[in-house]
């Protein structure tokens, strides 16, 4: 686990995107991108998201406009569905 990383997930502007995109999709407050904006420290810190970031980069290390908030293969679709689903609260 590292914080530099899951900094760096938190302030991404693909992936920060993308879990809006989950986030409208579930309904998870009346602005998706509020929502994301004031939980993105949690979902950026989901098991194993730093772990494939860290791993993307390496991989990818000869390759400077590559952007692993980008990249569906590192954290996918279903990850971060699961993750924002995992994150609202139940319905009452």
């Amino acid at each position: 686990m590292s914080y530099l990383t899951q900094n760096e997930i938190a302030n991404n502007g693909a992936l920060f995107a993308r879990v809006a995109q989950a986030a409208a999709e579930q309904n998870a407050g009346d602005n998706p991108d509020v929502w994301t904006n004031e939980n993105r420290r949690d979902w950026a810190a989901a098991p194993g998201w730093d772990a494939a970031w860290e791993s993307a980069k390496v991989t990818h290390e000869d390759d400077p406009g590559y952007d692993p908030g980008k990249d569906e293969a590192v954290i996918t679709d279903g990850q971060i569905l699961s993750q924002v689903q995992s994150m609202i609260p139940a319905p009452e």
